[in-house]
């Protein structure tokens, strides 16, 4: 059977929105178990014999990037997309209207994602700036307002809606991304992300939320905080779970791996 041609114009505008999209953008795609590091604040330890780092990506210069790139590291950029953090130089962008209650954390508040012609173009700032700076992925924080006493009345749907926003938003960077946390919207998530961490899911039993990443051969990292080692290492082992111990300051004084 000889193939359909397609009418000149429709080729032609084909051709034409091919063009407009320009090229898809390539990105990192994360090892099913990979070796991970994560420190958010302090001096930078550069020497843990990890193949992923998890950095600060106001605080991470390009340079630092460059200089992890060259240690044979792939590099994951940690920004907030969740609550407004007053430390941060772009807190003066959120009007007060999308400033929401405290998330327990000093200087945060939810943001109103809902306001997405307010929030949305700070976030797409923020993951250009990760993408300057040469970061091959991207953790987006705090993406679970809905299940939060966040001061507005965001809906499961209208959370998992901006959720695949990021996602999208940051492939078209052409960098890789991980789902923070939120294992009740994992299942919908996963065909968007490129793995995930998650926090103290041996400690809540949550870990089994993120199976389906598992079923798809994407990393499910996670990161314990009170629980020791011993009480959680071999099951993370056994499930396929990359598990690690660190301090909740995240500034590179405990680190205890299970790999």
């Amino acid at each position: 059977m000889r193939p359909r041609l397609l009418p000149a114009a429709t080729l032609l505008v084909a051709c034409v929105l091919a063009f407009l999209a320009g090229p898809a953008a390539a990105y990192w795609t994360p090892p099913s178990q990979p070796t991970f590091y994560w420190q958010l604040q302090g001096k930078l330890n550069t020497s843990v014999p990890a193949g992923v780092y998890d950095v600060d990506g106001f605080e991470t210069t390009a340079a630092e990037v460059a200089g992890l790139h060259a240690a044979g590291k792939r590099v994951v950029c940690y920004v907030d997309v969740g609550t407004a953090e007053n430390f941060r130089p772009d807190y003066y962008s959120f009007p007060q209207t999308v400033l929401g209650r405290t998330n327990g954390w000093p200087g945060e508040r939810w943001l109103d994602i809902r306001a997405t012609e307010v929030v949305e173009p700070i976030m797409a700032a923020r993951f250009r700036m990760c993408a300057e700076k040469g970061f091959d992925a991207v953790e987006p924080d705090n993406i679970e307002a809905f299940s939060n006493n966040s001061g507005f009345p965001i809906t499961a749907t209208q959370q998992l809606g901006y959720n695949l926003w990021v996602a999208e938003a940051v492939h078209g960077l052409g960098m890789a991304v991980l789902q923070k946390n939120d294992g009740e919207q994992a299942q919908a998530m996963e065909p968007s992300f490129d793995g995930v961490l998650t926090e103290q899911c041996n400690q809540y039993s949550e870990c089994g939320d993120f199976e389906p990443y598992l079923a798809a051969g994407k990393p499910v990292i996670n990161a314990e905080y009170k629980l020791k080692t011993k009480r959680f290492c071999a099951s993370d082992a056994a499930a396929g779970i990359v598990g690690a111990r660190f301090n909740l300051a995240l500034n590179g004084k405990r680190f205890q791996p299970c790999w």
